[in-house]
């Protein structure tokens, strides 16, 4: 049984018209099971959040590319994610989840599948820190076809694994603004390190799931100063995405109409949301 709830059902249309060719960053696909099911062992299981739904969602909100993140709960299975990329027709990039089985076969068939970044995991909740081994690993498989890691991780971590992720061959994303607590303030050691990756030039930041960096409660407007400081500081590393399905959500079920919204009031300049919408995802995933 899902151990997660699923996304609103009807979430409202933005009042703010997306540029052409912007782009969703981090959203994910769930099952559905019947065809693609969840990993053995995994820490969560979610209700189904089909290709279907996610093409649904997009077109309602004037999304026309996403980067579909690789889901915990799919391990490294990546059937769905592929299947996914291939239904968008180009639209749609992906992000692996690879660990100690990987190889060089495997990644290539990612790639020509749409893949173009592998995801780690270093929250609690999610495992932890990978092993450094197979981390290093990952990165040497990836290197050579121009892709870039995703790192899942506290931002409290950052100051501890800045040496080693700025000498790393690729560059990295760091998501969902680090996983930052606003309550903090924009002075908090985890702010500061984010605010510090715009010295760091393969370093980039996901301003999304400002919910979860937040009170959890709608409509999130204590994460606006933290989204428009990171925009301003990394105007051309810097990518929004919606987090959609939003698993484990503890708070409110975000509106992702809302946070389409939110994310104009977090940067009224529309150049600069040129920048982060379309030019940015585009240029980093290679959307022609």
């Amino acid at each position: 049984m899902p151990d997660c709830r699923p996304p609103l059902a009807a979430p409202s249309r933005p009042r703010h018209a997306l540029p052409p060719g912007a782009c969703d960053a981090h959203c994910h696909v769930f099952g559905p099971a019947d065809v693609f099911p969840y990993a053995e062992g995994r820490s969560y299981t979610p209700p189904d959040a089909p290709y279907q739904a996610m093409a649904a969602l997009h077109n309602r909100l004037g999304v026309e590319r996403a980067v579909v993140v690789q889901a915990n709960c799919h391990g490294s299975d990546h059937r769905a994610l592929l299947d996914a990329l291939a239904q968008s027709g180009g639209r749609y990039r992906g992000v692996a989840l690879l660990g100690a089985d990987a190889t060089e076969a495997g990644v290539k068939q990612l790639h020509e599948g749409g893949v173009r970044a592998a995801r780690f995991n270093f929250v609690p909740h999610l495992g932890g820190a990978p092993d450094p081994a197979v981390f290093d690993r990952v990165v040497a498989l990836i290197a050579p076809l121009g892709w870039h890691l995703c790192l899942h991780l506290d931002g409290a971590m950052l100051p501890e694994l800045l040496p080693r992720l700025a000498a790393l061959p690729l560059p990295f994303v760091v998501d969902h603004m680090g996983r930052l607590k606003a309550s903090d303030g924009l002075a908090s050691p985890a702010m500061r390190a984010l605010l510090g990756l715009a010295q760091v030039p393969q370093a980039w930041v996901k301003v999304s799931g400002i919910d979860r960096i937040a009170s959890g409660k709608r409509p999130y407007a204590e994460g606006l100063p933290f989204v428009r400081a990171l925009a301003e500081a990394l105007p051309d590393r810097c990518l929004w995405g919606t987090d959609w399905p939003h698993p484990n959500v503890a708070g409110d079920m975000p509106d992702d109409g809302e946070l389409v919204d939110l994310f104009f009031e977090a940067c009224p300049d529309a150049a600069l949301r040129q920048r982060i919408l379309v030019d940015n995802p585009a240029r980093l995933y290679g959307f022609e």
